[in-house]
């Protein structure tokens, strides 16, 4: 058994099959059903059930997942050490993130490792959930996790970092009823067009319950994200957002109200407790510093 080998299996498990596996790997699909053959020999197991022209992950191959990520991860780890001895600091750090946590803090995270730390690699994976985030830290996908919820942030079995809380806010087209950092009740939401996401997500269900018995109407509903701050542009709809993205729609021209009394969402970065790559001690380290910060008065109005 080899790196080259856990680095195949890993593969043919991300791709979702042999051939785009050995495509992603620029390497011939025989050569890489000959590598997985060995390694299921060396273990006297199978990884894979092969089912018609695809595979499915076998209960030995499930089980070794995280440890062969970690392996990779502890090879690379070796490698970027042995760098920065000869004065080269690089490395990767893999964060898995939902969308709000994913506008701020990591923006902010990202760039402070930039200029800290210019030859780390930040590679920021998609999630959708606290649930989705937690998985991928525990299979070892990720090492470490940004998350937002609407309660107290508990992992059992990892290490979990209170990062900020971001209260919601109004981010409404200029030359609206809201002014910017002028703050608002929800009453004043009411006969207000809502764009919002796709109800049963959690920013839905904390939208809900702002807005509850304003007679504010949800007019517009996405599942991309990225789709309300260009909608609320172009005047489809006010959208209630947590501060994460406050400075973003400023920057673009909206006017964004504070809401009082609002909800909060609570950013948490999430990890494995005691072994965390370079890499990733150096971006927790920004974490916990950017998590130390003296809490930032409300903006004024303009």
């Amino acid at each position: 058994m080899d790196a080259r080998q856990l680095e195949y299996f890993l593969a043919v498990v991300e791709h979702g099959g042999f051939s785009r596996a050995a495509a992603a790997l620029h390497i011939a699909q025989p050569s890489l059903s000959q590598a997985i053959a060995g390694l299921e020999a060396d273990l006297g197991l199978p990884l894979f059930h092969r089912v018609g022209r695809g595979v499915v992950l076998s209960e030995a191959g499930a089980e070794l997942l995280e440890p062969s990520r970690q392996v990779l991860r502890d090879l690379a780890a070796v490698r970027d050490t042995a760098a920065a001895l000869s004065g080269l600091a690089r490395g990767t750090v893999e964060v898995a993130t939902m969308p709000s946590p994913g506008v701020e803090p990591l923006a902010t995270l990202i760039r402070r490792c930039a200029e800290r730390h210019p030859d780390l690699t930040v590679s920021a994976r998609a999630a959708f959930t606290p649930e989705d985030v937690v998985r991928m830290v525990r299979t070892g996908a990720c090492e470490l996790g940004l998350l937002g919820s609407d309660g107290p942030v508990t992992a059992a079995g990892l290490d979990v970092l209170r990062v900020e809380e971001q209260p919601f806010v109004v981010v409404a087209a200029p030359g609206g009823a809201f002014l910017d950092g002028r703050p608002v009740a929800p009453g004043d939401l009411a006969g207000h067009r809502l764009v919002a996401s796709r109800p049963g997500s959690l920013m839905r269900r904390i939208v809900d319950d702002i807005v509850a018995g304003t007679e504010a109407t949800i007019a517009t509903v996405v599942d991309h994200r990225t789709s309300l701050l260009p909608l609320v542009l172009s005047g489809t709809g006010i959208a209630v957002l947590p501060a994460a993205w406050a400075a973003l729609a400023r920057s673009c021209g909206a006017a964004v109200a504070p809401i009082e009394p609002t909800a909060h969402l609570r950013i948490a970065l999430i990890g494995r407790k005691g072994h965390l790559t370079p890499a990733a001690r150096a971006f927790r380290q920004l974490a916990e510093e950017y998590a130390a910060r003296p809490t930032r008065r409300p903006r004024a109005p303009r």
